[in-house]
């Protein structure tokens, strides 16, 4: 890194590499355990995400059991039943077809919770936006996920389950919101696209359908 803050040519080139290499690992995990010592440098990038108001609001409870996975893979199974009626026939045909978990193959599987009262009623920053230590709960999700892509660990978030039923089996506080539940393990390869484009559920939009200028109905880039 210069005196002026900028990462080198190298540094960059690695930030964005893990960015656009990032992918959200389903059917691929291997049953190899993640060492302790990588998933707490994963789990610490994540503690070091951007807050609201500095109250870093995140929990992060780790599920290695194999009862556990079972009763969260009910539940899984019992929301993707009922999501899979939500699409026209067509579709949810298609949509059957997906593996959209990994919840008894990855090794460990983390679901990151966000403590509302971790800093009291009144914070600063969350004053007029009150969800914003949710979205800072998600940053940690993001920061996690680019850490275990560049150690080579697979992340996969399953939200395709009510959040009534993590709480109930993980004990989660009624103050608490269960964000993510994410499996986390090594994979026998990363897509090198997203699965979902592959399988042609949806596209990339290009950058410039997502750009407004001074106002949402400003102006696109060329």
């Amino acid at each position: 890194m210069d005196t002026n803050g900028a990462f080198s040519a190298q540094e960059r080139a690695a930030v964005y590499k893990c960015i656009f290499h990032r992918r959200d690992v389903r059917g691929e995990f291997l049953p190899d355990p993640v060492p302790d010592e990588v998933l707490t440098r994963i789990l610490l990038a994540a503690h070091h995400a951007p807050s609201v108001g500095f109250v870093q609001p995140w929990v992060f409870i780790v599920v290695r059991r194999a009862d556990v996975k079972a009763r969260l893979f009910e539940a899984f199974v019992h929301a993707n039943t009922e999501a899979a009626g939500m699409f026209e026939p067509g579709r949810a045909a298609k949509y059957r077809r997906l593996k959209l978990e990994g919840i008894r193959e990855a090794p460990v599987g983390i679901c990151v919770t966000g403590d509302r009262n971790r800093a009291g009623a009144t914070v600063l920053g969350r004053t007029h936006q009150p969800d914003m230590d949710l979205y800072s709960t998600v940053c940690a999700v993001q920061n996690l996920w680019l850490a275990a892509r560049a150690e080579g660990v697979g992340v996969g978030w399953v939200s395709i389950i009510r959040p009534e039923h993590l709480r109930d089996i993980l004990a989660i506080p009624s103050a608490v919101v269960p964000v993510a539940y994410l499996c986390i393990g090594y994979t026998r390869y990363f897509h090198d696209k997203p699965e979902l484009e592959k399988r042609d559920w949806a596209r990339r939009i290009d950058i410039r359908e997502c750009i407004r200028l001074e106002q949402w109905d400003g102006e696109r880039p060329a």
